[in-house]
């Protein structure tokens, strides 16, 4: 009798939880419409390796128009235009893939890598993508582009042990993120690909090459109407 009663209650106390965790997931990705994350598993994984944590949140005015404008040209050229995933990007992606099954080759926009950077921990499971995909279309529902594109430059990992924008131009420019110039700007979305190998300062041939690159992708979507309502008209803060 006690075995039969105990089943029922232990499913009973299993959809709670999970309703808790559902409505707990709601609430967190609402709040930090407005506030940053207090930390994400990436930077505790850095910061529990050895790698240190240097950290700095500065708000979307406190940052370069061409920081901004870097990292879309680098990571994600059709920022502006998609909904979260670039679905051309992706099916090319799995077209490489399957043949060179050694050689991964990732497609995922800005907001796919927020969603990883700031709910998820880094890896290449089915389950986290998937999970990745239930959070990149929760924020670019609720936070929007703008919110977004901050998160990123606050959250995502630009050194071994540097997480953001502000620290970035710290630790390799010793100035503030407002302050970045459009090559110093250009060297650290060179860098966003693999952080901890590609160095930016002194950078690397390979490192000088791509921002080179990028500074010639940011001269042609900087006229791009879209891209200048995220990041708003040109300035020279």
């Amino acid at each position: 009798m006690k075995t039969k009663g105990l089943v029922p209650r232990i499913g009973r106390f299993l959809k709670k939880l999970l309703l808790i965790l559902v409505i707990g997931q709601f609430l967190y990705i609402l709040l930090l419409k407005w506030v940053n994350p207090p930390i994400t598993l990436t930077q505790l994984s850095n910061w529990v390796s050895g790698y240190g944590l240097k950290r700095d949140y500065v708000d979307f005015d406190e940052m370069s128009y061409y920081a901004k404008l870097a990292v879309i040209s680098s990571e994600d050229q059709l920022y502006a235009d998609h909904s979260g995933f670039d679905w051309k990007s992706i099916e090319k992606a799995m077209k490489y893939n399957e043949k060179k099954p050694n050689r991964v080759r990732g497609a995922s926009t800005i907001s796919q890598q927020v969603a990883k950077n700031v709910f998820l921990w880094q890896g290449r499971s089915w389950i986290r993508k998937g999970l990745e995909t239930y959070f990149t279309f929760m924020i670019e529902l609720i936070w929007g582009k703008k919110r977004i594109l901050e998160m990123y430059l606050n959250v995502s990992e630009m050194g071994a042990g540097i997480f953001g924008i502000e620290a970035a131009a710290q630790a390799y420019f010793k100035k503030s993120a407002a302050k970045l110039s459009k090559a110093e700007a250009a060297r650290i979305a060179a860098c966003l690909p693999n952080p901890k190998k590609l160095i930016v300062q002194p950078a690397s041939k390979y490192v000088a090459g791509r921002a080179w690159v990028i500074q010639r992708q940011m001269n042609n979507l900087a006229g791009d109407a879209e891209i200048q309502s995220i990041i708003g008209p040109y300035s020279k803060k």
